[in-house]
């Protein structure tokens, strides 16, 4: 297993992001029902973090829930919530003793208010600590996100405080729930997956994508540090030139 000590930081990502695909196929593939392999998929995700943390990594972003996600039947979201009321009662303090920052990004005017009381809770414990940011997209979608973002600045202009010519990069970007976070080095997919799949749209635009086969129930740091030995091996050009190229 590779060492922190052992890995070149500049070549290392600050900031990975995952879609945490194939609770689901994990459980059928075990003759088990759906709730066994999210069950599962919280403990995975709780490795995943401490080994993020182990290895300096500054921002882990996780998409947990998505706006789409509403469509699946309703016992299945129920279970899904209680995991996540279970998560913030078992896990979030020890995350709070390890100096984590837990930051929520998502829509939340269609939650119910306990839930947004409870998302309100992980920020507001963990708002002052910095070894390590972690976002949980929670009823999350991209596109949601840009049009939110765009509903913003057009306001802005609406109120005189910027003109259209003068909109920029940067102020789309400071309209994001990602706002202040640097865009994802590296993006993995479990499951053997290839698609965004509305996740993180705008700042993926020069993110290295890593697919792996393994159901995320299954994820852990073997896995999570194989793709980042992947992320190292690339040639990150951000519409350049290959290094060492005339």
């Amino acid at each position: 297993m590779t060492k922190k000590t052992d890995l070149d930081r500049k070549k290392f990502p600050e900031h990975v992001a995952i879609i945490m695909d194939g609770n689901g196929r994990w459980a059928a593939e075990r003759s088990l029902p759906r709730a066994a392999g999210h069950k599962q998929g919280v403990t995975a995700l709780r490795t995943t973090v401490r080994a993020a943390a182990e290895l300096g990594i500054k921002v882990l972003t996780v998409y947990s829930f998505s706006s789409e996600n509403w469509s699946r039947p309703q016992a299945e979201i129920k279970y899904l919530f209680k995991l996540l009321e279970r998560f913030v009662r078992q896990d979030v303090a020890e995350l709070h003793s390890h100096s984590i920052r837990i930051k929520i990004i998502g829509e939340r005017s269609n939650l119910t208010r306990k839930l947004v009381k409870m998302l309100e809770y992980c920020e507001d414990l963990t708002k002052d600590n910095t070894a390590m940011t972690l976002v949980v997209a929670f009823n999350y979608g991209a596109r949601n996100e840009m049009t939110s973002a765009v509903k913003a600045i057009a306001r802005q202009v609406e109120n005189g405080e910027i003109r259209p010519e003068e909109i920029t990069e940067q102020h789309i970007a400071a309209q994001m729930g990602t706002s202040g976070i640097p865009d994802p080095d590296l993006l993995i997919r479990t499951s053997g997956e290839q698609r965004l799949s509305n996740f993180l749209l705008w700042q993926c635009a020069y993110t290295e994508f890593v697919f792996v086969r393994q159901h995320w129930p299954s994820f852990n740091s073997d896995v999570l540090e194989s793709a980042i030995e992947e992320f190292r091996s690339r040639d990150r050009r951000y519409g350049g030139l290959a290094s060492g190229t005339g």
